[in-house]
């Protein structure tokens, strides 16, 4: 059963593109995108002097923006109460005003009947002249059945519509938004309008009556043409076709958000609404603002049908909110605020007063706050091994997490271990994390993760935290993880305690510590998060865990691996071995990181079986395959500790450990554990 309800209307889209008739293949569901390096969004808004809701605009020819609000007063507080008003705006985000210039039964017709009123779904400027998409929308708010489409020649004070019969019925694409191109549309790519629409309802559908929306459609008209209903073209995957029933979608996301809440608040969301499309030139990107009862969902793609691209969900957590930290409806990205960087912008949305969190009217009004998309350099790592930590000290790290209790993460990185943020945010969830992106790829292989305070609540992982990485915008596990010290994975992790975990160097522009929230309310706590690359050993003792890519590597033609719990451990429960019959070389090999200049002592405990001859068991450090530095033995009857010490010549920045024997063509056998570097 869904429960709870936001009130009104909207998303958002970026790029300079050539807009061809055959766009080409077929549309898969949202991927996660590698486009967008870094993406940041204040958690509260700059309020205006205005009443009302959704606020679909649009930036006109003449450098003002329109927009058109549900149930409010719009920019003239003094005015009347209207189910649909446009008002005139002026001025920069932070000093906004305006005035109201048409509203009611001057700003379109209710095709429905009693039970539904009007809602402003999307607004586009051709030059001076306006365009705005109106819906029947159910009082509930959970039926969409009709939607038109009206023109202003006057700059939004008088429209005129078929008043006839709606454009779009039988709730298909009946919440109607449009590609935003700049003032007067002068970043339009062609002569085309473009417009998307969800079929059945703005967003999901609290009550189930409709099916809630998954996918959006796109179709084109000729700019002047808008209101001509025989001139729109929807897409087909392929082209273009004037049957509506053809349509495709050109973007399908079947996610469900906040599957169980543990309060009373709406729950198992889709993530699908009503929004804006926003082109972006100097990124050469659309992005699409989509939003759930709790996030703010985006897309980005590099044409009107994309391939469409999932790049951030801003989690803002379960009511109740507070005047600091709140999310909102009616998402979009007026163009006319896009500042000349290219990505600094502003959202426009909304929170209704009976929304939750007890904020009343204070952002129930054209609201901006800041967003800051960063693309993806694209560069490789050129990091070299230090004790830096690449959260404080990288440019352009932005820290994330699943929610946050405070809406701000700048603890994480503040130096100081004695603080505590929280991701408590009414969700029963089953994955709870914080880490940090980054535009340019950086090389990590060490993660400090200290936590916060712990209850029976919550505040600590359940089992083991694991380190992932972000590879081409998608988050995958890192292999031959090693947790120090131990976690025990329940409450008595301790408040404020640090936890290191190691892996094999990765090159990556996102790092996370992601696992199970435990407690009562499935949360966890952090007080500071470090990410570094350092001269590290992975998985020295063979203790690790997590998927991927093993830590040591092998070489040669004998059997090996690791013995788990077997009792041959030099100490815990785990280590290395090789074995064979053979002849030639075998060996377990790791690479790593080092600093040009400066000195290293390797170790490794050994155990060699009886059959191995003097001198032939090998500890060493080599260059690619030059060794530089190397220790024979022969059998042993335990452990025997072996060591080597090396300068690292100028110019290089990897060593290769490894330790293995020549095969004397008898059943041999040696036993590897707690290898080291200092």
């Amino acid at each position: 059963m869904k429960r709870g309800a936001l009130l009104a209307v909207l998303p958002l889209v970026f790029g300079t593109v050539a807009i061809v008739d055959n766009p080409g293949a077929d549309i898969p569901a949202a991927r996660a995108s590698s486009s967008i390096g870094t993406a940041q969004v204040e958690s509260k808004g700059m309020p205006s002097q205005s009443d009302g809701d959704l606020w679909p605009s649009c930036w006109a020819g003449n450098d003002k923006v329109y927009a058109a609000n549900g149930d409010g007063k719009g920019f003239s507080l003094d005015g009347d109460f209207a189910d649909v008003a446009v008002s005139e705006i002026n001025g920069v985000p932070g000093n906004l005003s305006g005035a109201t210039i048409s509203k009611g039964d001057q700003v379109g017709s209710v095709w429905s009947g009693a039970g539904y009123n009007r809602k402003p779904t999307g607004m586009v400027c051709v030059g001076d002249t306006l365009y705005l998409a109106v819906q029947d929308l159910a009082l509930d708010f959970n039926d969409v059945p009709a939607a038109t489409i009206l023109k202003s020649t006057d700059h939004g004070r008088t429209w005129t519509w078929d008043k006839r019969k709606p454009m779009f019925s039988d709730h298909v694409f009946t919440t109607i938004w449009f590609a935003d191109f700049g003032k007067g549309g002068a970043l339009a790519p062609d002569g085309y309008v473009y417009a998307y629409g969800l079929d059945g309802n703005w967003r999901d559908s609290f009550d189930d009556t409709v099916a809630d929306p998954q996918s959006v459609f796109l179709a084109r008209v000729p700019k002047n043409k808008v209101q001509d209903r025989s001139a729109w073209k929807f897409y087909t995957g392929s082209s273009w076709s004037s049957k509506v029933a053809d349509r495709k979608p050109v973007l399908t996301d079947q996610r469900r958000l906040y599957a169980q809440t543990y309060g009373t608040n709406a729950s198992n969301l889709s993530v699908i609404s009503q929004g804006g499309v926003t082109y972006l030139p100097q990124q050469k990107r659309y992005v699409y603002t989509s939003w759930t009862e709790y996030t703010f969902e985006f897309y980005e793609s590099p044409t009107p049908w994309g391939p469409w691209e999932h790049f951030m969900s801003k989690d803002f957590g379960g009511y109740p909110w507070s005047t600091s930290k709140y999310g909102g409806y009616g998402v979009t990205i007026p163009s006319k605020f896009v500042q000349p960087d290219g990505k600094t912008m502003y959202i426009q949305a909304n929170v209704c007063p009976c929304g939750g969190g007890g904020i009343g009217t204070s952002v129930y009004n054209f609201n901006l706050r800041k967003l800051v998309l960063t693309p993806s350099s694209g560069t490789p790592a050129d990091n070299l091994p230090g004790a830096d930590n690449l959260a404080a000290s990288a440019t352009g790290a932005v820290a994330v997490s699943k929610s946050t209790q405070s809406g701000s993460l700048a603890l994480m990185n503040d130096g100081a271990r004695t603080g505590s943020e929280g991701d408590f945010d009414d969700e029963v969830k089953g994955a709870s994390w914080w880490g940090y992106e980054w535009p340019a790829k950086h090389r990590v292989n060490n993660v400090e993760f200290t936590s916060g305070a712990v209850s029976t609540e919550g505040g600590y992982f359940t089992g083991r935290p694991r380190v992932q990485v972000r590879q081409n915008g998608a988050w995958v596990e890192v292999g031959s993880q090693t947790v120090s010290p131990a976690y025990p994975g329940d409450a008595t992790a301790g408040a404020n305690k640090t936890y290191t975990i190691t892996f094999p160097g990765q090159e990556t522009d996102g790092v996370r510590v992601i696992g199970l929230p435990g407690g009562t309310r499935s949360y966890t706590t952090v007080s500071e998060l470090a990410v570094r690359y350092v001269s590290q050993l992975a998985d020295g003792g063979f203790e690790a865990t997590g998927s991927g890519k093993p830590a040591w590597l092998f070489e040669g033609t004998a059997a090996n691996g690791v013995d788990r719990g077997l009792g041959f451990a030099h100490s815990g429960a785990n280590n290395g071995w090789i074995r064979c019959t053979c002849t030639g070389l075998s060996d377990l090999y790791q690479t790593v990181p080092v600093t040009p200049g400066a000195t290293y002592t390797f170790g490794a405990w050994v155990n060699a079986s009886a059959n191995l001859p003097a001198d032939q068991g090998r500890f060493g450090v080599r260059i690619g395959s030059k060794d530089l530095a190397v220790q024979t033995f022969g059998a042993s009857t335990g452990y025997v500790h072996h060591e080597v010490t090396v300068t690292v010549p100028a110019g290089v920045h990897e060593l290769t450990v490894y330790a293995g024997f020549n095969g004397p063509g008898v059943d041999t056998f040696i036993q590897v554990d707690d290898f080291s570097v200092s």
